[in-house]
């Protein structure tokens, strides 16, 4: 089909034109304008309609395949609910849409990019059918490996025809993508080698240890959801120490009185700071007591309003928190949701 396209433009002498395509002056030229001329035509729409749906058929399954092959991030393996890798889906549409608006939307522009694209895998797929046919030596195993060896010679030249006469009118893309997709490939595939290394999988790991848990409780006020993290807390370990900021000495005296008159069985203990930072106090807290023989179980309550647009009437503190001691400590990070209602 290429070779004969090829004959018929050349012999002819078609040429590009302004607003129509080289394909549609052929078929006029085979056709003339009657049917047969729009049927042809939009047969090769709707054929091209098809091809731009298989990358997003076709492309998030190679995604997971490299991905389970530690060549792209293991997102990329996961399926949603539906049997799709809605992940390699929603990648690829990004990807689609700013290379659109790279271009503005000039597909003269994307022309070269496709071309090499489809070309390069015409290219590699008959050379891999020609080791096949060499490995297998099927009956006139050498006709067929002749065929798709000529069509990979054809085909390959025309890559390369591409490359050189369109390199500034975008191809080039091409020849940046394709290396630095392999040294992604590497890359990650290096990661994931040494995080199997860290994790030393593929050997029996030491047996567990039980471990005494100390369960940390950061706390303002004596309020219900005090009295509900305290509870989950006991629950959770068997001490329990409750953290609470205060700005003087005469708010510590305070937040000790108010824990003393409730006597819920759990000490507390106030931490001073001028400018009340929870976060830094709490943190602080944890790193000095982190390096005990222990579990160190921080439980993080935290307000969840009915409606999200009431979120912003809430301090974050919980999450800043929770975000904070994930990053600087190695201490298991519990959260409480206390959810409000009308």
């Amino acid at each position: 089909m290429l070779l004969g396209l090829v004959l018929v433009i050349r012999s002819h002498h078609v040429v590009p034109r302004g607003g129509v395509t080289v394909l549609a002056q052929v078929t006029a030229g085979a056709f003339g304008t009657g049917w047969p001329f729009y049927v042809s035509n939009l047969s090769v729409a709707l054929v091209l309609g098809f091809a731009a749906n298989t990358s997003f058929g076709g492309l998030p399954v190679l995604l997971s395949l490299l991905a389970k092959d530690h060549r792209m991030p293991h997102a990329f393996y996961l399926r949603s609910e539906r049997p799709v890798y809605r992940i390699g889906i929603v990648a690829l549409a990004l990807a689609a849409g700013l290379l659109l608006v790279a271009v503005n939307a000039k597909t003269n522009d994307l022309i070269p990019l496709f071309t090499i694209g489809v070309f390069m895998g015409f290219t590699l797929s008959q050379i891999g059918l020609v080791r096949h046919w060499s490995k297998e030596r099927p009956p006139h195993w050498r006709l067929r490996a002749g065929l798709n060896g000529t069509g990979a010679v054809i085909t390959a030249i025309a890559v390369l025809v591409f490359v050189f006469t369109k390199f500034l009118a975008g191809a080039w893309v091409v020849v940046v993508a394709i290396p630095a997709l392999m040294l992604l490939f590497h890359q990650t595939e290096v990661y994931y080698r040494e995080v199997a290394r860290e994790l030393k999988l593929g050997k029996t790991p030491p047996r567990p240890r039980r471990r005494e848990s100390v369960v940390i409780v950061p706390a303002s006020t004596v309020n219900l959801l005090t009295q509900k993290a305290v509870s989950a807390a006991l629950s959770l370990g068997q001490t329990v120490v409750a953290v609470a900021v205060a700005g003087d000495e005469e708010e510590a005296d305070r937040v000790k009185r108010e824990w003393d008159e409730w006597a819920c069985g759990v000490p507390v203990e106030v931490l001073l700071d001028p400018q009340r930072s929870l976060v830094r106090s709490v943190l602080r807290y944890v790193k000095s007591v982190e390096g005990e023989d222990a579990t160190i179980v921080v439980l993080i309550p935290e307000i969840l309003p009915r409606k999200r647009r009431h979120e912003i009437l809430h301090n974050q503190r919980a999450r800043v928190l929770s975000a904070v001691l994930k990053a600087r400590t190695s201490v298991i990070i519990a959260t409480l949701p206390f959810h409000l209602h009308d």
